[in-house]
């Protein structure tokens, strides 16, 4: 597995987003996924992302569990500030001082660990300001309990604010073949500019870019992506047909269509590290193959013109106040 620099923090160059084996995508089989994990850094995908609000809470213990004996092959990433009681009801976000030292100490012992490698602020809360929500980060890494901090789902004058008051090692946002805002809203602009690394979640599109779910009817009823406006029988067919223009260039280059998405934006920036979500092994290795796949100048323009920055049609969340903060 290659390597990715993300500010001082080196990871590797595809990591694993953990939500789906806990949360959202269905139901669960937490056997099937510690050995999803365990068998991630067996190949050198060692970039492992959670969140408290995976669950909720269940996915750090999950995740606690996968690395017990391997803490050392690790950079564990964590987040704090989407707010969940333990029936799984939104509380809201929460960006309190107090709230992120207990949440921090919290997460620690789930996880069953004495540091994170990189925690960040899940979603900004536009009621307190981020200098009090940083000014606690801070004191997590002066108190040794993280090491780096990051940030998710903000904006440049937020992420401005924020490394003001102690450096940002990465942004966290959603980006895609068909969620590429952080270009256009200045995000990778203030990144370049800070030395900031880039963590794009959701990189296959949630499992749409792949092209194997033909319809939302495929998924478990409980499954989350039916309420996404892109995946509702209105939009559906037509966003699809972005995935079978990747395919056919996919085809072209013995790979799949997932490959050539996670390589398109392993691409497009050199301090990006995709974590693309699984609850399967084979799909595991398919992606993380994806390093070893090469894009020419003539294929990232194919690439670029067949998914082009707006192309998606529909929201990528029901509810987007949270997001762009």
């Amino acid at each position: 597995m290659k390597k990715r620099n993300l500010g001082t923090l080196e990871v590797s160059a595809i990591g694993l987003g953990c939500m789906g084996m806990s949360d959202f995508y269905g139901p669960r089989n937490d056997d099937e996924s510690i050995s999803v994990i365990r068998h991630a850094l067996d190949i050198g995908v060692t970039f492992i992302d959670t969140a408290d609000m995976y669950g909720p809470f269940t996915n750090e213990i999950l995740v606690g569990k996968a690395i017990a004996g391997r803490r050392d092959e690790v950079v564990l990433a964590t987040k704090f500030g989407n707010e969940r009681a333990a029936d799984g009801s939104f509380i809201g976000v929460n960006g309190k001082a107090d709230y992120v030292r207990t949440a921090c100490d919290a997460s620690l012992k789930r996880l069953g660990v004495d540091h994170i490698d990189l925690y960040y602020q899940h979603r900004v809360d536009r009621s307190v300001p981020i200098e009090e929500t940083w000014g606690a980060m801070k004191e997590l890494v002066e108190a040794g309990k993280v090491t780096h901090l990051g940030i998710s789902e903000a904006l440049a004058p937020t992420i401005r604010k924020a490394h003001s008051v102690h450096p940002i090692t990465a942004i966290q946002s959603e980006y895609s073949l068909w969620s590429r805002d952080p270009e256009v809203n200045g995000v990778f602009e203030v990144a370049k500019e800070l030395g900031i690394g880039f963590v794009p979640y959701s990189p296959l599109g949630r499992g749409f870019l792949t092209g194997t779910i033909a319809s939302t009817n495929e998924l478990d009823a409980s499954d989350r992506r039916r309420t996404y406006p892109r995946w509702n029988d209105e939009n559906f067919d037509a966003n699809m047909k972005i995935v079978e223009k990747i395919k056919a260039i996919a085809n072209e280059k013995s790979a799949s269509a997932a490959q050539i998405a996670l390589a398109w934006t392993l691409a497009m920036n050199p301090h990006n590290a995709p974590i693309p979500g699984t609850r399967k092994i084979s799909r595991l290795d398919e992606n993380a193959a994806a390093v070893n796949i090469t894009l020419t100048a003539e294929d990232l323009s194919r690439v670029n013109e067949a998914a082009p920055v707006g192309v998606a049609i529909g929201e990528r969340y029901p509810d987007m106040s949270t997001v762009n903060a």
